[in-house]
C-alpha cells in the first residue's frame, strides 16, 4: 500500500520512503509510505527487482500528494486505483528483457530483493533523465526462518521436503505442478512457512527421473509412494495429509486419490487403500484434496465417486489454456451423493496460473525453447487475476485449517 504524508512546515525535510515491514513473506502485505512531500505534487513510485535468472522486472504508479488525506490512489502507470499491493503483482519484464518470461522463484533460500524508488513527477522509470527523491529496499521471502529444506532422492522418489519449525507432528501436503516439469519449490516452502509440511514432487522434466525428459516415465505406484512417504515421516501426522495440484498436477491429484480408494468417515475411521496391485488397510487416516485449477484430461474418465474427502477446486474463468470451467462441473460427485464434499471457487478475469498472492501474472509465456520455441497462452487480466490469487490463497489456507488441523 502506498501512502503519502505532506509536510506543512516552512523548512521541509528531505523526502523519505519507507516499507513496513521491510522483510516479509511473499503472501504478506507491505505498506509503502512516502513522507515530507509538498501538497498537490505529482510523484511516481517505481519497483524493480531481478529474477533468479537475472531478468529485470518492474512496475510503477503515478500518485498526487494531498494536503488533507493520505493519498493511496494510483492515477496511472502499471495499475490504477487503490491497490495496496499493486507495485508487486503488476510487475512485468522491463523493456529490452527476453520475450515470453514467467516469474518463478528458483532458489527459495534467498529472497526477491525489491528496490522501490520515489521519482519526481509522473514519469516512466525507463525515460531519461528521472530524478530520484528517495528509495528503500524490501525483501520478499518464500521461506520463513526455521523452515527446513531437504532434497529427497530415495526409493525412486524425486522431490524436496519442507518442514516447519517446531517439534511437530505437522499436517502435510503433497504438492504437484504441471507438465512444465522440473521441481518448483516455492509453493511448498510457503506452505511450510504457514505450518504445513510439504513435499513438492517431480514427475516429468527432471534430470534425476528415469527416461526421456519430455515424457512421464513414472507409474501410479510412484505417486502412491510419495503419499506414503509423507505418512511415514516422523514429523508428519499420518492422518492429516492432503494433496494440491495445478494444471496437469490437478489431474494427478484426482488420479492419486482415486487410486488410493480413500474412504473418509468422521474424525477417526478405518480406511482401505487400493494400491495398484496389493491391498492394505490403515487406521485413522484422513485426507484432503485442495485442487488448484484446470484438468488436462476429462474427469469423466476417472472414478470420482471413489473420492471420500473434502475437495476444493479453483477456477480462472479467463483460462485460455484448457477448459477449466467445464472441468469444474463435477456432476459425478453429485450423482454419487457427494456434492457436500465439493467446494468450487470461480474467478472472473483470472487465468490458468493462479499462484500465491501478489505474484506477477503471465498472460503468455514460453512453454519450451528447445528444439523450437513454443508459447503458451495462459489468460487472465492483471487486476482481477491478482484479486483471485489473494482470495484463493486465503480460502485455501482456511480450507486446509478446517480439514487438516481440527
Amino acid at each position: 500500500m502506498f501512502r503519502s504524508h505532506v509536510s506543512v512546515t516552512t523548512i521541509r525535510p528531505a523526502p523519505l520512503l519507507t516499507a513496513t515491514p521491510v522483510r516479509t513473506l511473499v503472501d504478506e502485505q507491505a505498506c509503502i509510505k512516502a513522507s515530507f512531500l509538498p501538497s498537490n505534487h505529482p510523484v511516481t513510485v517505481c519497483a524493480r527487482m531481478r529474477s533468479d535468472e537475472g531478468d529485470l522486472w518492474q512496475s510503477f504508479a503515478h500518485y498526487n500528494t494531498n494536503s488533507r488525506v493520505n493519498s493511496d490512489l494510483s492515477v496511472g502507470g502499471s495499475y490504477s486505483g487503490c491497490e495496496p499491493m499493486g507495485l508487486f503483482w503488476s510487475m512485468q519484464p522491463a523493456p529490452g528483457e527476453r520475450d515470453g518470461l514467467r516469474l518463478r522463484k528458483k532458489c527459495v533460500e534467498s529472497p526477491y530483493t525489491v528496490h522501490i524508488s520515489l521519482l519526481e513527477g509522473h514519469v516512466s522509470p525507463n525515460q531519461e533523465p528521472v530524478k530520484e527523491l528517495a528509495a528503500v529496499t524490501a525483501e520478499r521471502w518464500y521461506m520463513a526462518p526455521g523452515v527446513k529444506r531437504q532434497e529427497i532422492r530415495q526409493n525412486g522418489l524425486v522431490g524436496t521436503l519442507f518442514i516447519p519449525p517446531g517439534p511437530g507432528p505437522f499436517p502435510a501436503m503433497l504438492d504437484m505442478w504441471g507438465m512444465g516439469g522440473g521441481l518448483p519449490e516455492y509453493r511448498s516452502s510457503l506452505f511450510a512457512s504457514r505450518g504445513y509440511a510439504s513435499f513438492c514432487l517431480a514427475y516429468v522434466g527432471h534430470k534425476d527421473l528415469p527416461g526421456p525428459p519430455n515424457t512421464i516415465n513414472v507409474r501410479d505406484s510412484y505417486f502412491q509412494a510419495a503419499f506414503q512417504f509423507l505418512q511415514d515421516h516422523s514429523h508428519i501426522a499420518a492422518d492429516k495429509v492432503g494433496i494440491v495440484g495445478l494444471s496437469y498436477g490437478c489431474y494427478l491429484t484426482f488420479h492419486t486419490a482415486t487410486l488410493a480408494g480413500v474412504k473418509v468417515g468422521h474424525r477417526k475411521e478405518h480406511v482401505e487403500h487400493q494400491i495398484h496391485l496389493p491391498f492394505q488397510s490403515l487406521l485413522s487416516l484422513k485426507h484432503i484434496l485442495c485442487i488448484l485449477q484446470i484438468l488436462m484430461k476429462p474427469l469423466v474418465l476417472m472414478q470420482l465417486e471413489e473420492i471420500t474427502c473434502p475437495l476444493m477446486y479453483i477456477v480462472g474463468e479467463d483460462d485460455l489454456s484448457v477448459l477449466s470451467i467445464e472441468n469444474a462441473d463435477l456432476e459425478t460427485l453429485r450423482a454419487a451423493g457427494k456434492s457436500h464434499l465439493f467446494t468450487r471457487l470461480s474467478y472472473p478475469g483470472a487465468g490458468h496460473l493462479i499462484e500465491p498472492p501478489y505474484s506477477p501474472m503471465s498472460r503468455a509465456s514460453f512453454w519450451v525453447v528447445k528444439p523450437e520455441k513454443l508459447m503458451t497462452v495462459w489468460g487472465g487480466h492483471p487486476a482481477p487475476h491478482a484479486a483471485a490469487q489473494e482470495d484463493a490463497w486465503k480460502k485455501m489456507l482456511e480450507f486446509m485449517e478446517l480439514n487438516l488441523r481440527r
